[in-house]
């Protein structure tokens, strides 16, 4: 029996090429700044994003709390989603390990920040309060159901900022999806933040990493907390060619998820007792089944072959990926029918 695995576009395989690319890599040691491929791979990203600088890391929560503390002293707040992913996923490093304290305010559905609640939320200058130092924004956005915030909404963020001379952070682990979704560079978007950090694990099929854009001296800064972290991988080029052949040969490629997702959407919105939460927007799938037990479908589906993740909240999550075809999706929706017509 195949395994369809839906849990995440982190299940990704590198692709041969990859492979082949990881095992012909140039290599030196990047903490002296002597390694060509990690070099080239930072280069390229910041390109693709429209920034001054970049830094490869070994993750996006490496890469989101490198970016935190760079931007932030001890003791001051951050803004952001109550949905974010930073606050559900990253284990608290911002206040573990920074001394941060994170501010939430609401995401609606879309996942846009509420902007009137964030405006009260900053800090005026006193005594008595600790220093609002970042706002972050996350695109695509993982919890709202793999939302895109658009210009409109990064460019409203922005401004708010501005009133306040703030900096922003743009979680952009999947923001290449969002381009691909509103048909803009990713530049465009990243155009909005000071800094922007993106994944190179999920729907690029690397094995490891993530890279952090922004400016000159924040990227010099961010260096050297990245290092604090850990992240000082000496020969990483092996892992940074992957990214390089990821930026040239996967970007493309996204559409089939999004086509996929948009093919799975449609057929488990076919199913009696199935609903949408909400309909797809990129390669992220959440629907809800009547009568369910989220964790009894989860446990039912991979006994069959399909896995999928229960979000807690009563809804299902499936994200398409390199790893599955558009006959992975229509064999998944067919388990599901099958499921749900023999009852909970």
């Amino acid at each position: 029996m195949k395994t369809i695995d839906l849990r995440s576009d982190t299940v990704t395989l590198p692709p041969p090429e990859m492979r082949k690319a990881i095992a012909e890599a140039k290599l030196g040691d990047d903490v002296f700044r002597d390694d060509p491929t990690v070099n080239r791979l930072e280069e390229m990203a910041a390109e693709v994003m429209g920034k001054e600088a970049a830094l490869f890391t070994t993750s996006g929560t490496q890469s989101n709390l490198t970016a935190m503390l760079s931007h932030c002293q001890r003791g001051s707040e951050v803004i952001l989603g109550d949905e974010s992913h930073i606050v559900h996923y990253e284990v608290g490093g911002a206040f573990a390990l920074g001394g941060l304290g994170l501010r939430t305010v609401p995401n609606d559905e879309q996942g846009r920040l509420d902007l009137a609640q964030a405006r009260h939320t900053i800090r005026s200058r006193d005594v008595h309060f600790p220093v609002t130092s970042l706002i972050c924004v996350e695109n695509t956005h993982n919890r709202c159901g793999g939302t895109v915030l658009s210009e409109d909404d990064l460019a409203a963020v922005r401004a708010l900022a501005d009133e306040h001379d703030l900096p922003v952070h743009l979680d952009g682990a999947r923001l290449l999806n969002a381009a691909l979704a509103l048909g803009v560079p990713a530049s465009q978007l990243a155009q909005y933040a000071d800094s922007v950090a993106f994944s190179l694990c999920k729907g690029l099929a690397c094995p490891v990493g993530s890279v952090l854009c922004g400016g000159g001296e924040f990227i010099r800064r961010a260096r050297q907390f990245r290092k604090m972290l850990g992240g000082g991988m000496r020969q990483a080029g092996i892992i940074a060619a992957a990214g390089v052949y990821a930026l040239e040969s996967m970007v493309d490629r996204l559409a089939d998820d999004h086509e996929n997702a948009r093919v799975l959407s449609d057929g488990l919105s076919s199913v009696p007792g199935v609903a949408l939460a909400p309909a797809p927007q990129s390669n992220i799938v959440f629907f809800t089944v009547e009568g369910w037990d989220q964790g009894e479908l989860e446990r039912r589906l991979g006994a069959q072959g399909v896995l999928c993740l229960s979000e807690g909240d009563g809804r299902i999550r499936m994200v398409t990926h390199c790893g599955i075809d558009d006959g992975d999706v229509e064999q998944a929706v067919a388990i599901v029918r099958s499921l749900v017509a023999a009852g909970a």
